[in-house]
């Protein structure tokens, strides 16, 4: 059967994520759209002559949204990292831009009659996630973002930096928005299954939660923008959908509770949120949650209402 996949937006992460899709030979066909005719048309070719140096066998359909009706994945990986450069301290510098353009998207993916899972990347992610959900009308279990993925595998790295083991030794979660009120959940957090807060002073703990938050924003300051670790996140949370493997990961999913999309574990299948994840958290970790819940709440207010920029740029920083 043909594995199909919609990739919409084709900057540096949506063109690093293709490339990876490609190296990994995920899917049959691809189906790519950018307002950017021209570096598009070049990805593409750029693509189609790898492809021919490896044997295997790929389709590409280029700014074709009625292609979209058979997809199984559609990536939303749009942004203006330009808006980004102005407030690199914060995700949410894109959402004036983003904000919209998920509004057109949006129209034309029901348009187009598709009716796969929907993987959004598009920062500031939590809130495009919900603005998807409420543009669209698809099941809330059918559209995740990459939520806290990334910002957990920052984690893992930092601490088995620290601990001189592999990051794959450590296990748990950062929690919250994709942004600057996440924090990493050291109640879960293990180090060859022992728990860290028993390896670890509070100090210890808050100099590895910093570099794990702030990971992003190094990368960002030392390139002028992050592609790599992103475009693996997205790889991962796509392969788990494809695979029905059911597999727990910390992403950016609708939890009642709350009333918006957050990052937190839960079960990815084939049909998306399969189950969300309980977690056990002590207070301190529960009241860190509901305060960036309320932060992601607010800004999909905003963005919903259309109030002016200059109320929401009173908020970029926090």
């Amino acid at each position: 059967m043909t594995r199909k996949i919609g990739i919409i937006g084709l900057g540096h992460v949506g063109a690093t994520l293709l490339h990876d899709l490609i190296a990994g030979q995920v899917f049959d066909s691809y189906v790519v759209i950018d307002k950017d005719e021209k570096k598009v048309a070049s990805d593409v070719l750029d693509m189609k002559d790898r492809v021919a140096n490896t044997g295997y066998f790929a389709d590409f359909v280029v700014n074709d949204y009625s292609a979209l009706s058979d997809a199984d994945i559609v990536v939303s990986s749009l942004g203006n990292i330009l808006l980004q450069a102005n407030a690199a301290n914060s995700r949410f510098a894109e959402l004036p831009f983003t904000s919209q353009e998920v509004k057109d998207v949006s129209k034309k993916l029901v348009a187009s009659g598709f009716s796969g899972i929907l993987i959004v990347i598009t920062n500031p992610v939590d809130v495009i996630t919900q603005l998807y959900q409420t543009y669209t009308g698809f099941p809330k279990e059918k559209i995740i973002g990459t939520g806290t993925l990334l910002d957990t595998a920052r984690m893992k790295r930092a601490v088995g930096e620290k601990f001189g083991v592999s990051p794959v030794s450590v296990s748990g979660y950062n929690l919250g928005e994709h942004g600057n009120s996440q924090f990493t959940a050291w109640s879960q957090v293990r180090v060859n299954q022992t728990p860290i807060q028993q390896l670890l002073s509070t100090d210890e703990l808050s100099q590895l939660a910093d570099e794990a938050r702030v990971g992003g924003h190094t990368v960002f300051f030392g390139k002028g923008y992050t592609n790599f670790a992103i475009a693996a996140a997205a790889k991962t949370l796509i392969e788990a959908v494809l695979s029905n493997s059911r597999v727990n990961l910390p992403v950016s999913h609708y939890l009642e509770s709350f009333d918006t999309y957050i990052g937190y574990p839960a079960l990815v299948g084939r049909n998306g949120i399969e189950d969300s994840v309980v977690l056990d958290l002590p207070k301190g970790e529960r009241e860190l949650l509901d305060r960036s819940a309320q932060i992601i709440r607010e800004r999909v207010d905003i963005a919903k209402t259309g109030d002016s920029f200059q109320s929401w740029y009173a908020m970029v920083t926090y």
